[in-house]
């Protein structure tokens, strides 16, 4: 370690170093003060000193630096002038998203008027609902701005005064201030099919009738989280939404009744409801776990799936909420029930999916985390490194799930993970020769394996970087080839008969 003449010989281009690596891993300066507290809270600066470090008006003293550095897992001699700043360590200013689309061309042909006409066409002859193309437009419109609604976030904020702690009565306190009255009724759990004409059991959580009446299932009583979040969703309809009437029934176990014919119009209504559904939901998630507060209680649980209960709500409330408020943006999400239907879905950069909620599929992978769980039992850490082939190129994965039961008795899987390469390659790493190595150990292995003790080195270096405590386990757990579709399975040999093989 440099001594303090040496370093403050050594320091010019300090400040900027911490900058472009700070902003390169996505942290604002509270982030990363908030990082070194956690190292060392006698020895962290504060926000101001940082930002005078990284102004140039400030040099740490060497115990600071070393703090500072292991939020990076960087030497402390690397941020001196005499070691070279790699052109890969400099911030990313392009595009966050990871979502490719399609080209419009010729763009005469996707003119307004010519899809009015082309959609419902469409939907009649494929069996889609107009319920589920619209579930499909929102979730495009999630993943294109990557999950980030700041007038919503506002919106909560306001209503919750951004407390991270709301209880069933502060949400009851704040529904009668909005001039709404609570009423609770008896209704058990029924029978149901889905979308897919899968048997399910469905039950009907709350409802709102206007003009301004809830009206609660008396079996919330019992499920704090669940009643918290059917108040907050209402909540949310009345503050949106001026209690238009055009908010659905709350259920869990997704039944709807008989599956919806093919029809070739599109109800105007039931795609308005659907987005008024989801702004109300995403609403409700803010007002519950405000985006500061907590993402700060996520750092200083290095995002651990158990944290919802500190806050008394449901993990999957929690998983949703990670997606937004962490720093790193390249999150996904799933929320999948047997046999292979995922009832909500959030692809951060564009994940080619399994499985679907429109129909089933003759060859869906079976090694991803979040289906594996449906039919195996649980055994502790369910983290998982996944390698994946997209668009030609595999990147690496990794997730934690968590099997649950809703309240109709209904077994599903909550899924949150990341994509690792772009966190590789904000360490100025190849990401993707990293990834085509492990892939090929795991395709040596026969699908899957231990990872190679560099490349662990390696992934232990990001993981703690991006303070994910999941990703580490995953990592002790080796790594497994997933694909979209068996058949493209990587695996030698192949899950299916008749797959590509060592792609």
């Amino acid at each position: 370690m440099a001594s303090e003449k040496s370093l403050m010989r050594k320091s010019h281009f300090m400040g900027t170093k911490i900058r472009n690596l700070r902003k390169r891993n996505h942290l604002t300066m509270e982030d990363l003060s908030a990082r070194c507290v956690r190292i060392d809270p006698e020895l962290a600066p504060s926000v101001s000193y940082l930002s005078m470090i990284e102004r140039g008006k400030r040099v740490p003293g060497s115990a600071m630096l070393a703090v500072i550095a292991k939020v990076f897992e960087k030497s402390p001699d690397w941020f001196l002038d005499d070691v070279p700043e790699e052109e890969d360590i400099t911030p990313d200013k392009g595009r966050r998203g990871g979502i490719n689309g399609m080209a419009l061309e010729p763009s005469f042909l996707f003119s307004r008027d010519i899809l009015q006409i082309a959609i419902p066409e469409m939907l009649s002859q494929t069996g889609v609902s107009g319920r589920q193309f619209a579930q499909l437009l929102i979730r495009a419109h999630q993943e294109h701005h990557q999950n980030h609604f700041p007038d919503l976030e506002r919106a909560a904020d306001e209503v919750g005064g951004k407390n991270l702690h709301l209880t069933a009565e502060d949400l009851l306190a704040i529904a009668k201030r909005l001039g709404m009255k609570v009423r609770f009724f008896s209704e058990g759990a029924a029978p149901a099919v889905d979308e897919n004409g899968i048997p399910q059991r469905q039950l009907v959580t709350s409802y709102f009738e206007p003009p301004a009446s809830i009206f609660i299932n008396n079996l919330l009583k019992t499920q704090p989280e669940r009643l918290k979040y059917d108040l907050a969703v209402h909540i949310g309809h009345c503050v949106l939404h001026n209690k238009d009437g055009l908010n659905r029934v709350l259920t869990v176990g997704d039944g709807m009744g008989a599956p919806e014919p093919a029809s070739s119009t599109v109800n105007a209504q039931d795609m308005l409801g659907a987005w008024r559904d989801f702004e109300s939901s995403f609403f409700a998630g803010a007002l519950l776990c405000p985006k500061v507060p907590f993402r700060q209680l996520l750092e200083r649980n290095g995002y651990e799936i158990g944290t919802h209960a500190k806050i008394g709500v449901s993990a999957s409330v929690a998983m949703r909420r990670m997606t937004v408020v962490s720093p790193y943006p390249h999150w996904h999400y799933f929320d999948a029930y047997a046999p292979g239907k995922l009832k909500a879905v959030y692809r951060g950069n564009g994940i080619p999916l399994p499985w679907g909620n429109m129909r089933q599929v003759p060859d869906p992978c079976q090694h991803w985390a979040v289906f594996r769980m449906l039919s195996e039992p649980s055994d502790g850490s369910s983290a998982q490194i996944s390698i994946l082939d997209v668009d030609g190129s595999p990147r690496i994965y990794c997730c934690e799930s968590v099997k649950v039961d809703d309240l109709a008795g209904n077994h599903h899987v909550l899924c949150a993970g990341i994509d690792l390469n772009p966190a590789i390659e904000a360490q100025g790493t190849d990401a993707l020769s990293l990834a085509e190595e492990l892939k090929h150990q795991c395709v040596s292995a026969g699908g899957q394996g231990p990872i190679p003790a560099p490349i662990r080195r390696q992934l232990m270096s990001i993981a703690r970087i991006l303070n994910i405590n999941w990703v580490e386990r995953g990592i002790d757990k080796g790594a497994r080839l997933i694909c979209s579709r068996g058949a493209a399975c990587p695996r030698q040999p192949a899950c299916y008969p008749g797959s590509c093989q060592g792609r």
